[in-house]
C-alpha cells in the first residue's frame, strides 16, 4: 500500500506542474546580453523578485532576476486570489508606491468582492479571485518588456561576497560587501547590490504523508545550494513550514449541496490608476461547504500518518493559516469548518479548496475529502501537501530590509519569515527601491508605523522578530484609522515620487483627486442651511435626536451622524456641488464621518514620531550606557535600533530603559 501511495504521489506531484496547460517554451527576457554585468540581481521570481526587479530596472538600475523556472515568475502555488482582510491594505500601498501587483490583479481577476463591509471603513479589505495563469503571464509580460531587466532561467548557488573566507577566523563582518553571484551552470555575474527573494524554493522538501520529496512548490525545480552558502556567510537560517490544498475537477462536483459565493456587483479595483474605469466582466462564482464529525472523525484516526504529527517535518508552520489536521485536533469542540472551493482561472477544471491545506496521505485525504458536502464523487486533480523550507531570521536586517551581515544585499518576501503573495509583494518592493537608492547614494525609505500597514509589517519583522510564517492583520497596526486602504494614495503617492517610482501621469492624477477631496472638505466644514430646512432634513434621514442647537451645524457635523450619507446632502445643498467620483465621494465622507477619531489617532502619532525622530548610531556601544538592563543591553545590541522609536518596540527593552536612552542622547548633544 505504501508503494502506491508514493508512486501515486509522484504522479500527482508531476501534475502539479503541468495541471494548468501551461505554455511551455517560453523565451526569455533580453536574453542577448553581451555583459554579465549588473547594477542588481534579484534572486527570485516570486511576488516579491518580481516587484524588486521591476522597480529597480524603472529606477535606472540595470538589474537581472534570476529564476529556477520560468513557471514561477508570479506564480500562485497555493490560493488563486489577491488581497483579503489586511492584505488588501498592503496591495493598495504597493500601487500607490508605483508597483505592479495591483495592476496586474485588475487585468486579470475573475471575482471581486469587499470584505468586512459590515464594519467601520479602517478594516476593509479588497479581495480578487485571479485566473491563475492569466496573472502570471500578465507579470511575464510585464517583465519582458521592461527596459533594463532580464529574466535569466537559472538556479543563483552562490553568493560572491567581498572579504569572506570560510576558513578564515576572525574575519570582519562589517567589510563584508556583495560582489556579485554564482549560478549551477558555473556562470558569473558581477553586481553592487542584490535582492533575496527565494521564497519557498530555498531547500524546499514536499511531504504528503510518508512521501517525501526534494521540490519546490506546485513540484518546480528548488534551490538546493543557496542555503548553505548562506550559512557559510553566518546568515541564521531557520525551517519554516506551509502548506496547500487538493484541486479538484471542477465537473465531479455537486454545486446543488454548496453555497453560492457571487462577487460585488460593483466592483472595486485594486489601483488607483483604474479607479474610473468600468469593469465588464462575467465574473465566476466560489462556493461555500463545511467539515462535518465524521471528516473530523476520519483525520483524527489516521492523525499519526500526518507528515506533521509523525515528526517528519521540523519546520513552524502557520498558527494562522493551520492545516485540517490541525484545526480538528486544536478545536475538538467544533463540529464543523468552512471551507471554500475556488476556481483556478477561465481556461482551467482546477478547483482550489480553500482552508483544507493537508500533508495526510492521498488515501486519507480521498476518504475526508468524500465526506464533505458537494465533494462526495470529486476527481482529485493533484494532492494537499505540505511544503518546507529555509528562511532567515528578519532580525539579521536592518529596518531598510539590508541584511546587517553583508553590505548591499538585500532580502524579501518569505525568506525573511512572512508568508503570503502580498507580504511578499510589498517587502520586494521596498527592498528594490532601497536597492537602488543605495546605489544612488539617497537615503533609504523606512516607512514608519503611521504611515503604511507595509511599515508595520517591516517594523514586526525587524523589530521583533518572528518564530512562525508571518502574515499582516489590521489588529496589528496601532493607527488603523488612519492606515485605510481608501487613503494609500494620500499617504504614500508623494513619497514614492519622491523616490522616482511615481509615474509623472499617476501623480498629477493623484494631485487632482486630493485637491478635489480637499477644496470639498473644506466647502462642507463652512456650509450650512436654515434651521426648518436643516431639521426637517435630519428628522427624513432619522438621525438622532435633533437638539435646539442645529443653528450652528455645519454640513460637515451633519455627515459625523451615522444615518447621513455624502449624497444625502444633495437634498438640502444650494449650491452647485463639485462632481465628484465615487472614491473622492468616498474619501470626503469617511474623513469628515470619523474626524474625530483620526485627530485623535494624529495627536498620538506626534507623540510617537518624536521619538522616531531621535536617531541611534548603528555603531553605538550600549555597554557603555550605565542604568540599561542586562536583557536591554543584550537585545540592543543584537537588534542595533535605528530609532529610539524603534528601541521602544523591543520585545525586553522597558519604558524605564528608553528613558535611559532619553538622557543619554540629550547629554551627548550638550556634550557636542
Amino acid at each position: 500500500m505504501a508503494n502506491t501511495i508514493r508512486s501515486l504521489s509522484r504522479r500527482c506531484i508531476s501534475a502539479l506542474h503541468s495541471a494548468n496547460n501551461s505554455l511551455r517554451g517560453r523565451a526569455i527576457a533580453d536574453n542577448n546580453r553581451n555583459t554579465n554585468a549588473y547594477d542588481v540581481i534579484v534572486i527570485g521570481a516570486g511576488h516579491a523578485g518580481c516587484e524588486a526587479g521591476l522597480v529597480c530596472a524603472r529606477l535606472g538600475m540595470k538589474t537581472a532576476m534570476f529564476c529556477t523556472d520560468i513557471d514561477s515568475v508570479a506564480m500562485m502555488p497555493c490560493n488563486p486570489s489577491i488581497g483579503g482582510t489586511g492584505k488588501g491594505h498592503l496591495v493598495r500601498e504597493v500601487d500607490a508606491l508605483g508597483g505592479e501587483m495591483g495592476l496586474n490583479i485588475d487585468k486579470t481577476f475573475i471575482q471581486s468582492k469587499m470584505l468586512n463591509t459590515s464594519k467601520g471603513p479602517a478594516v476593509h479589505s479588497l479581495r480578487a479571485q485571479a485566473d491563475k495563469e492569466k496573472y502570471h503571464q500578465a507579470m511575464l509580460t510585464t517583465i519582458r518588456e521592461q527596459e533594463n531587466l532580464d529574466l535569466i532561467e537559472d538556479e543563483v548557488t552562490k553568493l560572491l561576497v567581498d572579504n569572506f573566507d570560510k576558513n578564515a577566523k576572525g574575519s570582519d563582518d562589517s567589510a563584508r560587501k556583495i560582489k556579485g553571484v554564482r549560478t549551477s551552470d558555473g556562470s558569473g555575474y558581477t553586481c553592487d547590490a542584490a535582492v533575496i527573494c527565494t521564497g519557498t524554493f530555498l531547500a524546499g522538501k514536499i511531504f504528503i504523508g510518508d512521501y517525501v520529496k526534494v521540490s519546490g512548490p506546485a513540484g518546480l525545480r528548488p534551490a538546493t545550494k543557496l542555503g548553505e552558502n548562506l550559512k557559510e556567510l553566518g546568515f541564521p537560517i531557520r525551517r519554516f513550514k506551509t502548506g496547500t490544498p487538493a484541486r479538484m475537477h471542477k465537473d465531479t462536483l455537486n454545486y446543488d449541496a454548496m453555497k453560492e459565493q457571487l462577487g460585488d456587483e460593483k466592483i472595486v479595483p485594486f489601483s488607483f490608476m483604474n479607479e474610473d474605469k468600468t469593469f465588464d466582466i462575467d465574473q465566476i462564482s466560489c462556493w461555500l461547504s463545511y467539515t462535518n464529525e465524521i471528516t473530523h472523525k476520519i483525520i483524527l484516526d489516521n492523525i499519526e500518518k500526518s507528515a506533521m504529527y509523525s515528526g517528519n517535518i521540523v519546520g513552524v508552520g502557520p498558527r494562522y493559516c493551520p492545516s485540517i489536521e490541525d484545526k480538528v485536533s486544536r478545536f475538538k469542540d467544533r463540529k464543523r469548518h468552512q471551507l471554500f472551493v475556488e476556481p483556478e482561472g477561465t481556461d482551467t477544471d482546477l478547483m482550489y479548496i480553500q482552508g483544507m491545506s493537508s500533508s495526510l496521505p492521498e488515501d486519507v485525504q480521498h476518504a475526508f475529502y468524500a465526506t464533505i458536502p458537494g465533494l462526495e464523487h470529486a476527481e482529485i486533480l493533484s494532492p494537499a501537501y505540505a511544503i518546507e523550507y529555509d528562511c532567515a531570521d528578519p532580525l539579521a536586517l536592518k529596518p531598510s530590509l539590508e541584511s546587517k551581515i553583508v553590505e548591499g544585499l538585500f532580502c524579501a518576501g518569505q525568506f525573511n519569515g512572512s508568508s503570503g503573495y502580498e507580504e511578499a509583494a510589498a517587502q520586494g518592493l521596498i527592498a528594490g527601491i532601497n536597492a537602488a537608492s543605495k546605489l544612488k547614494g539617497k537615503e533609504p525609505l523606512v516607512l514608519r508605523r503611521d504611515q503604511a500597514y507595509i511599515g508595520v509589517l517591516i517594523d514586526d519583522l525587524v523589530t521583533k522578530g518572528t518564530n512562525e510564517p508571518y502574515r499582516i492583520m489590521t489588529s496589528r497596526a496601532e493607527y488603523r484609522l488612519l492606515l485605510r486602504q481608501d487613503n494609500a494614495d494620500r499617504r504614500l503617492t508623494e513619497i514614492g515620487y519622491r523616490y522616482g517610482t511615481v509615474t509623472e501621469e499617476r501623480y498629477q492624477r493623484y494631485l487632482q483627486k486630493k485637491e478635489h477631496v480637499d477644496s470639498e472638505i473644506e466647502r462642507l466644514r463652512s456650509k450650512r442651511t436654515d434651521i426648518a430646512s436643516f431639521r426637517e432634513f435630519l428628522l427624513r434621514h432619522e438621525s438622532a435626536e435633533v437638539s435646539e442647537d442645529i443653528a450652528n451645524q455645519t454640513f460637515a457635523e451633519a455627515l459625523r451622524r451615522p444615518a447621513i450619507f455624502y449624497d444625502d446632502l444633495v437634498e438640502i445643498d444650494d449650491e452647485t456641488r463639485p462632481e465628484l467620483t465615487e472614491n473622492e465621494k468616498t474619501e470626503v465622507e469617511v474623513m469628515l464621518k470619523y474626524d474625530g477619531y483620526i485627530q485623535k489617532q494624529i495627536n498620538e502619532v506626534e507623540k510617537m514620531v518624536s521619538l522616531e525622530d531621535k536617531k541611534l548610531s548603528e555603531n553605538l556601544d550600549y555597554n557603555s550606557i550605565g542604568g540599561l538592563r542586562l536583557e536591554a543591553r543584550q537585545k540592543l545590541s543584537m537588534i542595533k535600533p535605528m530609532t529610539v522609536g524603534q528601541a521602544s518596540r523591543i520585545s525586553g527593552v522597558s519604558p524605564a530603559d528608553i528613558n535611559v536612552l532619553l538622557v543619554y542622547l540629550e547629554k551627548e548633544m550638550r556634550s557636542k
